[in-house]
């Protein structure tokens, strides 16, 4: 596509405003996250149980623009018990990961940094000063191409494996930061992947196999990745840094997006999440079981083929970003 074909694309697409979220449905997430159930279960872990501890309850709201709802308790409880987890890196090589320590439990990946980062940030706290530990990591774990993974052996093999969905949410966490050389290589790592491509890499081959379901839109992202996911990203970045986007990185996902979803609605085409096997407490301790739970406003925003209201938002602003940057000149052929 030329710039004027992406022009005329997004062009035809209309602007459209669907229905919000039930009130009731939001409020009872928020309720839930008030409530000592929701204390108790943070104290026990900041994570598990997928997908219905208060992190997956705090992500949904903020991926539904209504992080002002999570209440000040939870937000602070969070805070503490990541502080509190012992070890506050990524664990690679033998003996960075201390005697007794459970890798699923007692560590972060990079993805669940930068998701929860977000929400924390949204909810005002200066992650800078409450995670300090938090920002270092980020740039600590960037490949040479600009992403990461959450697989610790990637690091490992004598080739660069990154992971789409290691590097969507760390990039979108920093976007909120002044320009830096981490975010620029991170950008670039999607730029170099144009949105829509898998790992070239023989340990992350199975990537290549994921990569056509990240032209069907999923909701929620949680820590997941599609191609109107990447581009939002890449569209934040270049607007918010004065940046220059290769129009060859973008135009399929562009031309992709603008063919299925010609009147404006974004329609949910998959559920990331669902198949997901979770640890569940039991007492005081820990099993793996192979399905995960869910709540009321989880299943209410993920139905298949129904159109979101936040996913059309986000198309939307997408392609206000790339009509100014196309004026501005700032994607070059």
């Amino acid at each position: 596509m030329t710039p004027e074909e992406i022009l005329r694309a997004i062009a035809r697409v209309p602007e459209v405003e669907l229905p919000p979220i039930p009130d009731a449905l939001l409020a009872a997430s928020a309720a839930y996250l008030a409530s000592n159930a929701a204390a108790s279960s943070v104290e026990a872990d900041a994570y598990w149980p997928k997908w219905d501890s208060p992190w997956w309850h705090m992500l949904l709201l903020l991926e539904l623009d209504e992080a002002r709802r999570i209440p000040a308790r939870i937000v602070d409880a969070v805070v503490a018990r990541l502080n509190a987890m012992p070890v506050h890196i990524f664990p690679i090589h033998p003996g960075e990961m201390p005697p007794g320590i459970d890798h699923s439990r007692d560590t972060l990946c990079h993805c669940a940094l930068g998701s929860i980062s977000q929400v924390l940030a949204a909810c005002g706290v200066d992650i800078e000063r409450a995670l300090p530990w938090a920002e270092p990591w980020y740039e600590r774990y960037q490949m040479a191409d600009g992403g990461a993974n959450c697989d610790e052996k990637a690091y490992l093999v004598n080739e660069c494996a990154s992971s789409m969905v290691a590097t969507i949410a760390p990039l979108e966490a920093m976007l909120s930061r002044p320009s830096s050389a981490y975010t620029d290589r991170a950008a670039a790592f999607l730029i170099g992947r144009r949105l829509t491509h898998g790992s070239p890499s023989q340990h992350n081959a199975e990537e290549r196999s994921a990569a056509p379901d990240w032209l069907r839109i999923c909701f929620p992202r949680f820590y997941f990745y599609d191609v109107l996911r990447g581009l939002c990203a890449l569209t934040a970045w270049a607007t918010a840094y004065q940046r220059t986007l290769p129009l060859e990185a973008i135009a399929g996902a562009v031309s992709h997006l603008a063919d299925a979803f010609p009147d404006g609605i974004v329609r949910v085409q998959r559920r990331a999440f669902a198949s997901t096997g979770s640890l569940v407490r039991t007492g005081s301790a820990w099993r793996r079981e192979p399905s995960a739970s869910s709540f009321a406003l989880l299943e209410a925003t993920s139905v298949v083929g129904e159109g979101s209201a936040v996913l059309t938002r986000r198309w939307a602003t997408a392609r206000r970003q790339l009509r100014a940057l196309l004026e501005a000149g700032a994607i070059s052929a």
